[in-house]
């Protein structure tokens, strides 16, 4: 019996630490789909007719492939073009992950 409550902490310990490694890894995500993923498009490719009103370009577009993440989070925080600025509505931290996830996107 004490090897099966052994084995029960154990699995109980890895769901636990598996459950914490992937929120963390998906914070960017969760951000960007709550955040950018309505003008963005939630594969980074916006429709058609938002990347016609607000001139959004896709993440595989090359002008926004050369940005940097620092212009990127630049952007994000104080706004660019018709992009309200998210300065109030998001803190630096989730500004970052956003944009890793952004730039992860193909």
């Amino acid at each position: 019996m004490t090897g099966t409550f052994r084995t029960r902490v154990t699995l109980a310990m890895v769901v636990m630490m598996a459950s914490a490694v992937g929120f963390a890894q998906s914070s960017g995500e969760s951000v960007y789909k709550a955040s950018c993923a309505s003008c963005h498009g939630a594969n980074g490719t916006p429709s058609a007719g938002m990347a016609k009103m607000l001139n959004v370009k896709p993440v595989s577009d090359p002008d926004i492939q050369k940005l940097t993440p620092e212009q990127m989070f630049t952007s994000v925080k104080e706004g660019k073009n018709k992009m309200k600025p998210f300065k109030d509505k998001l803190t630096d931290a989730q500004i970052k992950d956003s944009v890793t996830y952004y730039r992860s996107l193909k």
